[in-house]
């Protein structure tokens, strides 16, 4: 599994937690798209672009909250950003919603349940045929009519 993951200066270290995490864990290959830009935009951005042209399986951003990197990485179509808070939302991010990018609030989560998050993101595929499935191909097809 190839992953991106970026940040902006805020959650420096929080992404490089994630980053340790990651490979310890053996999840794949990571590919870190900085943290020094204080427009996180930019970062968010160009993460999203890679994640929606297919180079990567999925990302991770972080920020402060969480909420403005994902806000950027959706305005990238075919980038499908959820913010998640909590262990539970990072599983339905995947399986309710076939979220390609995750993304985490460094001041609003702890390191444990971060790691968590990305075990449920990272372990956990959308399951085409589900109940969601009409829902995600709704906001797909708006995507791709954009």
């Amino acid at each position: 599994m190839k992953i991106a993951i970026g940040c902006d200066p805020n959650a420096e270290q929080e992404k490089e937690d994630l980053i340790a995490y990651i490979k310890e864990k053996k999840y794949g290959e990571v590919e870190d798209f900085g943290s020094e830009d204080p427009i996180y935009a930019h970062t968010a951005i160009t993460l999203a672009e890679a994640v929606a042209a297919k180079k990567f399986d999925c990302g991770i951003l972080l920020c402060g909250t969480g909420i403005g990197v994902s806000i950027a990485a959706n305005k990238v179509k075919g980038a499908y950003a959820a913010l998640v808070s909590d262990v539970y939302s990072a599983q339905r991010a995947k399986l309710s919603n076939d979220a390609n990018i995750m993304c985490i609030g460094a001041f609003t989560t702890g390191k444990k349940v971060r790691e968590q998050m990305v075990d449920e993101f990272l372990e956990n595929e959308f399951a085409p045929g589900c109940p969601s499935q009409p829902k995600v191909d709704a906001f797909m097809q708006y995507d791709e009519g954009r």
